[in-house]
């Protein structure tokens, strides 16, 4: 079956680009990670000509995607998300008053559509990123069941993971990637405004692997 793919001209024709806002976490030693996770190390080689560098880090780091198989044993892996899904117009939604998750009631105020693409800017966005909070606000299980439901196609968050920390509580991943629901983690949305936004995130193409870093940006 051919791929389907977006060409350059259709994408200028649903948006007059004015500005390009990057979201995605910048990638080097010494960042934020999630407890556990692999840290990042890069070990630069110098030849005679030119310069190369090794790069070890985990599947999950920075501004990253979380693929079918990252919960999911038989789950597709990252190389087979439709890029549909990562190129479109999406909504920022300003959730910066949530105290602890982000649920359905939070939700049906925003009238959530099939097939949309939503970003949620929590107060994780003012804290940052240069050291991790174990307090930051996630996806309430009910509430990923509910955007399940209504059949989004892709689901960001301000922060390194969707679900609480240690939670026994699995929906906010699994209620969405077993509708082959997109899920962005490490997005930084602290400069923007709620609104519509032309979205594209590409996360590398790692052959069936549970998730992989991206670079995320919003036209406007």
């Amino acid at each position: 079956m051919a791929e389907k793919c977006c060409s350059v001209k259709s994408v200028q024709s649903q948006v007059k680009i004015k500005k390009i806002i990057d979201i995605s976490l910048p990638l080097s030693e010494g960042m934020v990670v999630y407890p556990n996770n692999p840290r990042i190390s890069i070990e630069t080689r110098k030849g005679q000509t030119s310069t190369l560098s090794k790069i070890d880090f985990g599947s999950h780091t920075g501004t990253h995607v979380d693929a079918p198989k990252h919960v999911f044993d038989n789950g597709k892996g990252v190389d087979k998300i439709e890029l549909e899904k990562l190129i479109g117009e999406c909504r920022v939604l300003d959730m910066t008053k949530v105290k602890e998750s982000v649920k359905i009631a939070d939700f049906k105020k925003a009238n959530i559509k099939k097939e949309e693409r939503i970003l949620v800017k929590t107060k994780n966005s003012q804290r940052g990123f240069t050291k991790f909070y174990k307090d930051y606000v996630y996806l309430d299980g009910e509430a990923a069941e509910f955007l399940a439901k209504k059949g989004i196609s892709l689901f960001g968050i301000d922060y390194l993971s969707v679900k609480k920390r240690g939670g026994a509580d699995l929906r906010p991943h699994t209620s969405l990637l077993k509708k082959g629901i997109v899920i962005f983690e490490g997005l930084d949305l602290s400069k923007m405004k709620p609104g519509k936004y032309f979205f594209i995130g590409l996360p590398l193409r790692f052959v069936g692997l549970d998730g992989s870093p991206a670079r995320a940006v919003l036209l406007k």
